[in-house]
């Protein structure tokens, strides 16, 4: 009798003549497959997604911006002509500036009554404010009326990322309008720098900034009531930086396989529950 080299063949196919279908192997059949088709939609679906990862470190992470930070400003003062408005800057090293004109544009609102500032300028990294007020005016009004609202106040670049939801603009939105006109604001900043890092390596640098407020009335030396909208600011030593990651190709594989091994596996489990008298091999 010839040697069979087949006798060696542990994953043994059943013949078809014993085996026999049913409708309730028809039907977890077609579920199992339709499970299948869900996982690994599921698993591509995590794998195309681009996963944002946040860390927390101490640096200045924007070391070729020369010690600067831009700044965007834009707020509307309804009841202030704009002949009136100015802008100063100043901070601990040195810089005294009244009336900042540089980037900076003043439109007319309420036929002429009031006025919407809105300005480009720089900063330095260390702890100062800009201030919203009549200084810089050539004449200063009797009794000036600081109700506002402010449209925008940002720092760095403008971050329009869907997954990253920071406090970029927190004080956009803020209304005063129904304030003491005479009052004096004060938006106490905390600036924290913030990175993000796309899929391709490339770094945007912005920041974030939380803010409280008070509302009070000052008066000069000379007793007249001078109101301003001040922003002091002092920068955070944290930086918080979000990477762009995406899932590895060998783990979606890896994973998407192990999805369709289970669930064929337990296919066959509920396939032998349910009228198959014939044990299939190979499946482990």
């Amino acid at each position: 009798m010839p040697f069979d080299f087949r006798r060696f063949d542990i994953y043994r196919k059943v013949p078809k003549d014993l085996t026999q279908p049913t409708y309730t192997g028809a039907i977890i059949s077609i579920c199992c497959c339709l499970f299948i088709l869900f996982l690994f939609l599921s698993e591509l679906t995590g794998f195309i997604t681009t996963e944002v990862v946040n860390e927390l470190y101490v640096d200045d992470p924007d070391k070729d911006s020369g010690g600067k930070i831009d700044v965007s400003l834009n707020i509307s003062l309804p009841n202030l002509h704009c002949e009136l408005v100015g802008l100063d800057i100043q901070d601990e090293m040195g810089r005294h500036e009244v009336g900042h004109i540089d980037n900076s544009m003043k439109i007319p609102l309420n036929n002429g009554a009031g006025c919407r500032f809105e300005g480009q300028f720089s900063i330095n990294k260390v702890p100062g404010n800009f201030h919203v007020s009549t200084h810089s005016a050539t004449a200063q009004p009797q009794n000036p009326d600081m109700t506002h609202t402010i449209h925008k106040l940002s720092f760095g670049d403008t971050l329009q990322v869907q997954n990253v939801h920071g406090a970029f603009n927190a004080l956009g939105g803020a209304d005063r309008l129904t304030s003491n006109p005479l009052a004096s604001h004060d938006y106490i900043l905390k600036i924290v720098p913030t990175v993000y890092e796309d899929k391709s390596g490339k770094q945007r640098y912005s920041y974030q900034y939380t803010v409280a407020n008070k509302e009070y009335v000052a008066y000069s030396h000379t007793g007249r009531i001078i109101p301003a909208i001040w922003f002091r600011y002092d920068l955070s030593p944290i930086t918080v930086k979000y990477t762009e990651r995406r899932q590895p190709l060998y783990r979606f594989i890896t994973t998407a396989c192990e999805a369709q091994r289970v669930s064929w596996k337990g296919q066959m489990q509920l396939k032998r529950a349910g009228g198959y008298t014939i044990i299939i091999l190979g499946l482990r």
